[in-house]
Parts: structure tokens; C-alpha cells; sequence
């Protein structure tokens, strides 16, 4: 069976992030995720989680300045004091919270640096960061972002991302597999998730080019799904879009493919 999780960063972004919970639940969720769950404290999360039976299945490491522009700092030489302290961070939420997996964002390669000491800089923070969480039987995971919505990242494809674990050479290390970001880079979403599910942690969906829900354009759901369904895979699918026109009237697809959930 699908673990369905629902991203609480960009779905009921309608009201403050405190209130999203409680609709989670209304609309049938049990597990969420929150990119960056950092503006609430451990207490209110935990307070907001039991109250609703909820579990919160995936956070990001704080990534600096990417979310506003900026180049982030999990790949940047010199800024590795600052990325251990983000994975502190996280970490202590992650051991509270019963958080199972922590996405690092890569962030992006400054327009004056050069790309191999980026790269070099990622491997080894990563290798830092595995070591953390993997003491704490939490599992780390890498996202791959497509190079339109995120010019210069530094993984944005299947490739890279196999570079970079082979690089970290750590067992704990997986991919957060985003539908919607694989189908931005022309990677054929269905046959890539088969071919690398052996590597992959966590996933995420949307439809594309847009980022709405499911069925808004041309992924094809209904066999991603039953794909997913029928695999081994026992990481969480969590749905990660731009509701259209509003969330609470983005779930047709719940209804169609997880009605029996």
C-alpha cells in the first residue's frame, strides 16, 4: 500500500502553516510533510501532529539563502561551519518529531566559482551529514531540480545524482524522486522510477509543466501510481504542488486513485 503524505509548504498555503494540519487531516491525510517546519517550534509541531494523528514524514535542511535567490550552502566551499550547523538543526527536529527522512538541497554553483570544488564541497558535506543522521536511523536524501525553475543546481538529473552517491559512497544515502522536476529535464518519469527505485527514499508528485495536482496536464498517474502500488517501494509518495485553482479543490485525484485508502 501507499504511504500518501501531503506537503504542507505548498498545499493549504491559503492559511498560516499551524492551520494546515488540521486540514491534512480533514481531507483524509496521515502522514505530511514541511519543507522548512523551522518558523514553528518542536512543541507546536508535536502539539499540532498528536492532536490530529498525523506523522510527519519528511523535512529539508535549512539551505541558507536558495529559497530566496541565493546559491544555498550544502555546495558552496567555505560554508561548510554553517551547513553542519544547518544539519543540527534538522537533526534536532528530525529526533523529536519522529521524522523518518531529511531532504539536503544541493543549492546552486555561483556565477564566479567553478564548478568541480562545488561539487567536491557537496560531496563532503553530505558525507558529514550522513554520518549524523544515520546514527540516529534517519534516513538523508538528495533531491534532483530541474535547471528552468532553478538555474544552476547542482543535480538536476538522474545522472548527477548517481555521481554524487557514488562520491559520498554512503549506504544511507538516497534519492528524492520528484515527478514533476524529472519530467522538466526529459527524463521519462515512469521508466527512470523504475529503473532507479532501488535508490530512492522518498517521492514526491506533481503534474508538469505547471505544477498543479495530478491530472492537470500529461504524467501519467493512474500507471505511476499502480506502478508504485505493486513495488517493493516502502518510502512515502507525498503529494507536492501548486493547487489550481485553490487546495481544497485540487483533490480529484485523491478520490480517483486513493479512494480506497
Amino acid at each position: 500500500m501507499i504511504k500518501l503524505a501531503v506537503n504542507l509548504s505548498m498545499i493549504f498555503s491559503e492559511v498560516p502553516l499551524i492551520e494546515r494540519f488540521a486540514l491534512a487531516r480533514q481531507h483524509g491525510f496521515d502522514h505530511v510533510e514541511i519543507q522548512f517546519p523551522y518558523e514553528l517550534s518542536i512543541q507546536q509541531i508535536r502539539e499540532q501532529l498528536n492532536q490530529h494523528q498525523l506523522s510527519l514524514c519528511l523535512i529539508n535542511v535549512p539551505a541558507g539563502d536558495l529559497m530566496q535567490g541565493g546559491n544555498g550552502i550544502a555546495g558552496i566551499p567555505g560554508r561548510e561551519v554553517e551547513f553542519s550547523q544547518a544539519v543540527d538543526l534538522a537533526l534536532e527536529y528530525a529526533v523529536a518529531l519522529n521524522v523518518p527522512s531529511v531532504n539536503i538541497l544541493a543549492g546552486k554553483q555561483p556565477l564566479d566559482s567553478d564548478l568541480l570544488p562545488c561539487l567536491n564541497a557537496l560531496a563532503n558535506n553530505l558525507k558529514y551529514a550522513c554520518a549524523k543522521f544515520s546514527k540516529q536511523h534517519i534516513q538523508p536524501v538528495i533531491e534532483m531540480i530541474n535547471g528552468t525553475d532553478m538555474p544552476r543546481f547542482l543535480i538536476q538529473n538522474i545522472a548527477q545524482a548517481q555521481d554524487i552517491l557514488d562520491a559520498v559512497n554512503h549506504s544511507a544515502l538516497k534519492l528524492q524522486y520528484d515527478c514533476y522536476h524529472m519530467a522538466m529535464m526529459q527524463e521519462h518519469v515512469l521508466e527512470a522510477l523504475q529503473e532507479n527505485i532501488h535508490n530512492i527514499g522518498h517521492i514526491q508528485f506533481a503534474d508538469c509543466p505547471h505544477r498543479h495536482q495530478p491530472d492537470t496536464a500529461n504524467l501519467p498517474y493512474a500507471d505511476i501510481f499502480e506502478y508504485l502500488a505493486q513495488s517493493d517501494y516502502r518510502g512515502f509518495v507525498a503529494a507536492e504542488y501548486k493547487p489550481s485553482p485553490n487546495s481544497e479543490q485540487s483533490f480529484a485525484w485523491k478520490e480517483k486513485y486513493f479512494s480506497e485508502s
